[in-house]
């Protein structure tokens, strides 16, 4: 068994940010008049020809200038802060879907979209079903807060972008929240020395009942792994404590006390950017490095008016299952 590495050095580079430290054009990218004139005709040419979502490709339109701001996109995902907010599409004189088809697009630039659920579903619609989160009922169908976590922590082979598109924002509240996992790293090698060792070992995760029905349950795996070149997040505490509870085993107190102290500092106003979405704005995020959440949210009565995000997950190795 190979001796599990752990990441003793500090941090540095735009990856590393606090949020009281950036400005407001960091990660921030406009759709120019040129983008925007494409992304029209584009959205004319699909009203007479239409095709499923999944179906569109990138390659088979002439998109210059879109194409050269989701090639910036993709670098600031890479290189820059790991992430990016786009502002934004047209959405006073776009329907959902033509906004959700230029959307769809846009992102298949940055990277190939792939299943987010075990049935293949590509789109997922992210809005308050009115149920509670627990086995089997994500938190991102309910109107209730989030921790800072990576999407499909629970997963064989997570994402690495995390995209949404905001048709519709909630009466009150749904601020969205983003932190820099590198600098939370940062944070935790300075304050708890000690516990660091402790997240990257493993951790037990409820996989949500996306798996095959005869396939276990649950998955084990540390929430940092460093390869000696990348350091890699997977982490959401509400996955772990209902994987405890799935697999009847109590967690060990080091354990506990490295994830909480972790989540002590992922609560620290300091470290987070936070920025209230628009309807048009895109979000891309780079799952493996940067974690996001939103606060809980009171939705609008009528139907046509409630929250409503539309979600992509993106990766470029193995296939577009699930479980890649």
């Amino acid at each position: 068994m190979s001796e599990t590495r752990v990441l003793d050095d500090e941090i540095s580079g735009r990856i590393a940010w606090r949020g009281e430290d950036l400005g407001p054009d960091d990660g921030h990218l406009i759709l120019t008049p040129e983008c925007l004139a494409e992304l029209d005709a584009l959205v004319s040419e699909l009203s007479q020809n239409p095709l499923p979502l999944p179906a569109l490709r990138p390659d088979d339109f002439e998109l210059p200038a879109s194409r050269a701001l989701m090639q910036q996109a993709r670098k600031v995902l890479e290189e820059g802060v790991g992430f990016v907010l786009i502002d934004r599409l047209p959405m006073d004189r776009w329907s959902r879907e033509q906004a959700k088809a230029a959307y769809w697009l846009l992102c298949s630039m940055v990277e190939r979209p792939v299943a987010q659920k075990w049935d293949g579903t590509m789109i997922y619609d992210v809005r308050d079903t009115g149920k509670k989160p627990g086995n089997g009922v994500r938190p991102d169908i309910t109107n209730v807060e989030q921790n800072f976590h990576t999407d499909n922590s629970y997963n064989l082979c997570p994402p690495w972008y995390v995209s949404l598109l905001c048709l519709q924002t909630a009466k009150e509240g749904g601020i969205s929240g983003l932190i820099s996992f590198y600098e939370a790293h940062n944070e935790m090698r300075k304050r708890h020395p000690d516990l660091l060792p402790r997240l990257y070992e493993n951790y037990i995760f409820d996989r949500q009942r996306e798996h095959a029905p005869d396939d276990v349950k649950i998955l084990r795996h540390p929430m940092f792994e460093y390869d000696g070149q990348r350091l890699n997040a997977r982490l959401s505490r509400f996955q772990v404590i209902n994987g405890q509870k799935l697999a009847g085993e109590e967690m060990d107190s080091r354990g506990k006390a490295a994830m909480e102290s972790f989540e002590a500092i992922l609560r620290d106003p300091a470290m987070v950017k936070e920025f209230f979405f628009e309807p048009g704005q895109i979000q891309i995020v780079d799952n493996r490095r940067c974690g996001h959440r939103r606060t809980g949210f009171v939705d609008w009565p009528e139907p046509d008016r409630r929250r409503h995000l539309v979600r992509l997950w993106l990766r470029g190795s193995g296939r577009p299952f699930y479980n890649g």
